[in-house]
Parts: C-alpha cells; sequence; structure tokens
C-alpha cells in the first residue's frame, strides 16, 4: 500500500485527546496532524521522535497532516496508523500474497456479523467453510524483538473473539490475524499484564478452535507493504 501522498519528516511536539498530535516541521513551523490511533502508543509518542506525516489538501478534513510513521532513526519504522493494516491486507489478500489464505477466491470487507459487529474480512470459496477473518494492528514493544498485543484495554477486541469463536460453533473457520506495523519486531504475543480480560478471551476463542497468525509489515515513509509470517507465542 503506496502513500497517496509522499510523507515529510517532522519532529513530535506531543500527542493529545487520543487523536491529535503537534509536530515541528523542517522549516520549524509548528503543525497540528491527525493522529488515527486510539491506543496507549505505549514508547511511540515520546516528544522530540522523528515521525512521518501525510499531507493533505482535502477541504472535507479538518487537518492537513495526518501521523503515519515514527522513525526509530535506526533504519527501523513503526506504522502507527490503524486503519494501515486493513487497507494494505485488502490487496494482499486479493492478490493472493498471504499463502495460508491463498485458496479462497472470494474477499469481502467489513461484512455485517455476531452482534453489532462487523468482520473486517469474510473470505469464501465453493467447498470450504467460510472464513472470517479479524484484524489488529501491533506497535507495542517494550522488550526488544518482542511486539505486544493489547497497548491498552480493549473491551471491543474481547468482544471480537467471543464473536470468532461463536463462528467457529457455527462451523465456520475463524481467524485471529494481528499484523505488527513494526520493522524490529521477530516475535508476536499477548500483553496479559495491560490486558488480562482481553488474554482470557484469546485461550477461550483458540480452546474453540479459532486460528491465529501474524505477519510482518515492510515499511518505509514511500509504502507499507504485507510480508512475511512471525512466530506467534503466547507464552514466552
Amino acid at each position: 500500500m503506496r502513500f497517496s501522498t509522499p510523507l515529510v519528516p517532522a519532529v513530535l511536539i506531543r500527542r493529545y485527546k487520543r487523536f491529535l498530535a503537534d509536530a515541528r516541521l523542517a522549516d520549524g513551523s509548528e503543525i497540528t496532524a491527525h493522529c488515527a490511533n486510539p491506543g496507549s502508543m505505549m514508547g511511540l509518542a515520546e516528544p522530540g521522535m522523528k515521525i512521518w506525516l501525510e499531507p493533505n489538501d482535502d477541504p472535507k478534513k479538518k487537518l492537513n497532516f495526518g501521523w503515519r510513521l515514527v522513525d526509530h532513526e535506526n533504519g527501523h519504522f513503526t506504522g502507527v496508523d490503524t486503519s494501515v493494516p486493513n487497507r494494505a491486507l485488502k490487496g494482499a489478500l486479493l492478490n493472493r500474497e498471504v499463502a495460508r489464505l491463498a485458496d479462497y477466491a472470494m474477499v469481502r470487507p467489513e461484512v455485517k456479523y455476531g452482534e453489532n459487529s462487523r468482520i473486517d474480512f469474510l473470505m469464501t470459496d465453493d467447498g470450504k467453510p467460510d472464513l472470517y477473518v479479524e484484524v489488529k494492528s501491533v506497535t507495542l514493544m517494550r522488550q526488544q524483538g518482542l511486539a505486544e498485543f493489547p497497548d491498552s484495554v480493549t473491551t471491543r477486541g474481547a468482544k471480537h473473539l467471543t464473536e470468532l469463536r461463536n463462528m467457529v460453533a457455527q462451523g465456520h473457520r475463524a481467524m485471529m490475524l494481528y499484523l505488527v506495523q513494526r520493522t524490529d519486531a521477530n516475535t508476536v504475543t499477548l500483553a496479559e499484564d495491560i490486558d488480562p480480560k482481553y488474554a482470557s478471551a484469546f485461550d477461550a476463542a483458540v480452546a474453540a478452535g479459532v486460528e491465529v497468525m501474524a505477519l510482518s509489515c515492510s515499511i518505509t515513509p514511500t509504502a507499507i507493504e504485507v510480508g512475511d509470517l512471525l512466530p506467534f507465542k503466547r507464552h514466552l
């Protein structure tokens, strides 16, 4: 998924009200950018960090910039926009670039199911059980190389796991897919200390037959692309 507008570098001044961030551009001017991330962004919102913003001239948008990346300045990046995984995955799934899911012909995003929920992707094909795929963006890293989810309590995330479990009970396949928007991650796990209820819902879902997959990302200021499988370890 290529960014529609070339990103520009900036320095983070502060992130506040969850969805707003003040930043300083290269010319010294200060702007406010939209931060499309409802999580805590632990370790990713420290003042002085180098970040990358996507400009826009859309009159329908209140802000002229969107915060897209954290630049760790060691060759690694983190994508902070939680809308990116679904957009990047849609193309990868349609092009059958995710090997474990390549045998499904039809990919439908945002399909209503369960109790007032929408599944990120419903995959169907003749002669196969429907596959319900829920996607989560992973950005937390407290130990080098280890990506964790979630970075804050997510009641909604636990509900999604219950919905997936219910789909399995109805004879369908269901998958929890963690897309790691960090180029410095080599393993994925759960942050059970941050949200034990989510971890319990995860364990119940897996015990009921919900599948789990983690994928890496290739990230540059030009594009974010879905990468290879990453090992998911519930207990380290």
